[in-house]
């Protein structure tokens, strides 16, 4: 028998003690797997990890109607082309922005749309060389 407090805490009757160490680590958290059942969420999960990570995290903030969503999302693969759908995805989900107007609308924008970037990260723009003039130039009168 082992002693006391050498591996695990005192508890009251009837409560447990666990030591993670005993185990090799912390326990993993459960993680339920996405079961897609109509044609939308089969079309949506074909595009990838990112449509499971944007389906998950949708799915978790309590959107409406997500399976209308989603059928709608994954028809503007055949409009704007996967990639440029990937990236949309990425960006509604960085911003949570779950519904396919959102994602529309991130395409709308195109390319040129800054992408996300965490927090203190420098934002460098490169600004276009200008001519440089002296201060006389600009006066109305000559000086005397």
């Amino acid at each position: 028998m082992e002693p006391v407090g050498a591996w695990r805490a005192l508890v009251g009757p009837g409560e447990m003690s666990l030591v993670d160490a005993h185990y090799g680590g912390h326990a993993r958290v459960p993680a339920r797997a996405i079961r897609p059942r109509t044609p939308a969420e089969i079309a949506f999960l074909s595009l990838g990890p990112v449509a499971s990570a944007f389906l998950r995290a949708a799915a978790a903030s309590g959107t409406s109607r997500l399976g209308g969503e989603l059928a709608l999302i994954a028809d503007l693969e055949r409009s704007h082309g996967r990639e440029p759908l990937l990236a949309a995805l990425e960006r509604a989900l960085a911003h949570r922005r779950f519904r396919a107007a959102d994602v529309r609308s991130i395409l709308a924008a195109g390319a040129g749309v800054p992408r996300h970037r965490e927090p203190g990260a420098h934002l460098v723009i490169p600004l276009p060389a200008v001519p440089v003039r002296p201060l006389a130039a600009y006066a109305l009168e000559p000086a005397s």
